[in-house]
């Protein structure tokens, strides 16, 4: 019998790696940012995963917008109109310095959009944002300064004027932000392992249409992966993963176990389930629904 033993290996064992390493490169250059997943640092094994199959994660939502929550964002105004053509010039050397972190969006007075290439619109105001904090954790001091600078030489060029928030309070909300979403990035994983033979797995993965989880070969069998927070419906999500798996399971010929290789019946399974609403309930209590386009930027 597993009990919470089991729940706990599940889901302490599988906090995203990405904040793991994270928090490593911070002890290795100095930073106080505390690691509020393990407590103290720990040895991890993550399992050894070979060709995904399906059910990769959604990349950010292409309408995403700026969101004080995340990004750094400084608003530019104009006495008179200017194409996005225009601003799309200048704004393409600091998307490309700082990647898909960095959005644009304009308005004319009658809403904001975001503006790409392609927009013959123009605008009378600006959001030039920066995505500070993320499953990488929160940007250096001087990457946002950079940034803002760049956004400043951006605007005399089109001749706007800048406004800027505070460094130091964007930065010191984006940790808060950080530390308290840190005990909800988790992900679930459930190995079926066995002498599972690659046609049957293929056979039994087309039988699922867009799974709301991931799922990918490893050396002895299959993973399934749920991403908690950038899963909409967490808890269906969930029990479709867990049917998937003791359904490949029993038809293949493999048992479920977790990433030390226990075994998981239906009743360490029901009990992980059990688990994850509350951090289902933690994630919407600081205003992060699980799935939304605001989740998926900041656990990405």
């Amino acid at each position: 019998m597993l009990g919470g033993a089991a729940v706990v290996g599940v889901l302490a064992y599988n906090r995203i790696q990405e904040r793991a390493i994270r928090r490593q490169a911070q002890q290795a250059f100095g930073s106080a940012h505390s690691d509020v997943l393990l407590g103290e640092r720990a040895t991890r094994r993550e399992p050894v995963l070979d060709q995904p199959l399906s059910g990769a994660r959604p990349a950010q939502a292409p309408d995403a917008m700026p969101d004080e929550r995340v990004d750094y964002i400084v608003v530019l105004r104009t006495a008179v109109g200017i194409s996005s053509a225009a601003v799309l010039e200048p704004w393409r050397a600091i998307e490309q310095r700082f990647g898909r972190r960095a959005l644009l969006a304009g308005s004319d007075g009658s809403g904001w959009r975001r503006i790409v290439p392609g927009d013959f619109g123009s605008c009378t105001a600006l959001r030039a944002a920066l995505q500070i904090v993320s499953r990488s954790g929160v940007v250096a001091d001087a990457e946002l300064l950079e940034f803002r600078s760049e956004v400043e030489t951006l605007a005399a060029r089109i001749g706007a004027s800048a406004a800027a928030p505070e460094m130091r309070q964007a930065l010191e909300a984006a940790r808060e932000l950080d530390k308290r979403c840190a005990q909800a990035d988790v992900q679930v994983a459930l190995h079926v392992v066995g002498e599972l033979g690659e046609s049957a797995v293929e056979a039994a993965i087309a039988e699922v249409d867009e799974p709301p989880y991931q799922l990918a070969r490893r050396a002895d069998g299959l993973t399934l992966i749920l991403d908690v927070p950038r899963s909409q419906d967490i808890a269906r999500s969930y029990a479709a993963m867990t049917r998937m798996a003791t359904h490949l399971a029993s038809t293949l010929g493999g048992r479920v176990v977790d990433d030390r290789g226990n075994a998981l019946d239906e009743r360490a399974l029901a009990a992980i389930g059990a688990e994850l609403e509350p951090i289902r309930r933690q994630l919407s209590e600081n205003g992060v629904e699980p799935g939304s386009p605001l989740a998926l930027r900041l656990f990405s």
